[in-house]
């Protein structure tokens, strides 16, 4: 069964519900293992005054009992500790749509009579359910010795220098990292740069690096559009609100390379095949390749800014300056775990794909057996054929 979830709630509503289905039995699983990393997405460097009033908890409803999963859909719930300030509270009407929001978008398509109805679900509030569902599906990677990490690449247009620092180490690094960038100096120069722009009423944007170590070869396929690991990831990432790039591997500097700078060689090694770079991002093809899968994702300035935008008040039809609606400043180091936990969830997916079963009891022999990157996996008989007889 392919893995797949639902998230329902509202910004300022009761609760944030998540329902996941296809996760196999046999999986140790419990809420502090969901707190972890609710807990990250609540970094308060860049971050509005909300982060202050929540503590998310993911309570789990139904999925798991006696700490194991049972392979019946999980049922996550997230309180919003901010509701009890708006519940029973009359509010006044939302008239001026906010420029890159889904504001007057939502508006047209919906026919709502007042903006909030669009807000309250686009809000990135929502991300908290997807880091809860993200949890369970990196703690069954983790089973597989797979594990994701991300990173702060970029804010501003201030860039991270991260040459010469692998992978492991730039997550190992953006971890203890207040603002999730693994180059301390210029997580400082970050630091100044969101703090000008809160003074001036206006909004960052960044570059956000994910990795997946330890994934095998074989994940994905070429056989059809929506199968191929990199659609699925980029999907994912272009889910998540104020996300509006998405590139894997080298993407964009390949594209003034030449073709064979812009690949990753093949080489005989002493443990299979080998490769002396990783420009493609761990995916040929649409299939993981056995390297790390690697992406960078592109986060706009969120449009709701203190300063305010011109816009047109839809109650008087008259041009009208945007409200302020408590928001982040710059909410790019809390994106990491949101970015880390939609690429968890496909990951998961595909790994479910591949190996089949009901538990993990029997998906870790399958693991196992899995053909990987050397030649006695592939070795080819070089006899000819007659093709299409």
């Amino acid at each position: 069964m392919p893995l797949r979830y639902l998230t329902a709630g509202e910004s300022h509503g009761p609760a944030l519900t998540a329902i996941l289905e296809g996760m196999p039995a046999g999986l140790a699983l419990d809420e502090a293992t969901i707190a972890a990393d609710l807990t990250r997405r609540q970094i308060t460097a860049g971050a509005g005054e909300r982060m202050a009033i929540e503590k998310d908890r993911a309570v789990i409803l139904a999925g798991v009992m006696e700490g194991v999963t049972t392979g019946a859909p999980l049922a996550l719930q997230i309180t919003n500790l901010d509701h009890a300030n708006w519940k029973g509270r009359e509010i006044p009407a939302y008239t001026i749509p906010r420029p890159g929001h889904a504001d007057l978008a939502a508006a047209v398509k919906y026919g709502y009579d007042d903006i909030r109805p669009s807000l309250e679900r686009a809000s990135a509030r929502e991300t908290a359910a997807r880091v809860a569902v993200g949890a369970v599906c990196r703690a069954l990677l983790s089973t597989f010795g797979i594990k994701i990490g991300g990173y702060v690449a970029a804010i501003g247009g201030k860039t991270a220098d991260l040459s010469g620092i692998s992978f492991a180490d730039r997550i190992a690094r953006a971890h203890n990292s207040a603002l999730q960038c693994p180059d301390p100096a210029a997580a400082q120069e970050m630091g100044q740069l969101i703090e000008t722009a809160r003074a001036e009423g206006q909004t960052l944007g960044g570059i956000i690096a994910i990795a997946a170590l330890g994934l095998p070869p074989g994940l994905g396929s070429h056989v059809n559009w929506d199968r191929r690991l990199d659609a699925r990831l980029g999907q994912a990432i272009l889910g998540v609100p104020a996300i509006k790039g998405v590139e894997i591997g080298d993407a964009f500097r390949n594209t003034s390379a030449q073709g064979t700078s812009a690949q990753d060689a093949i080489c005989p090694g002493p443990h299979g095949f080998e490769r002396n770079s990783n420009t493609c991002g761990g995916i040929e093809g649409g299939i993981s390749n056995g390297n790390t899968v690697w992406l960078n994702a592109a986060m706009k300035p969120i449009p709701t800014t203190l300063q305010g935008q011109e816009s047109v008040d839809l109650a008087t039809g008259q041009a009208a300056r945007s409200q302020y609606e408590r928001s982040d400043v710059c909410p790019v180091p809390r994106a990491v775990i949101v970015l880390e936990s939609v690429v968890a969830i496909v990951l998961a997916d595909a790994l479910i794909e591949k190996l089949g079963g009901d538990s993990i009891a029997e998906m870790k022999p399958r693991f196992d057996a899995l053909r990987r990157a050397t030649f006695e996996c592939v070795r080819m008989s070089g006899k000819p054929h007659l093709f299409w007889p």
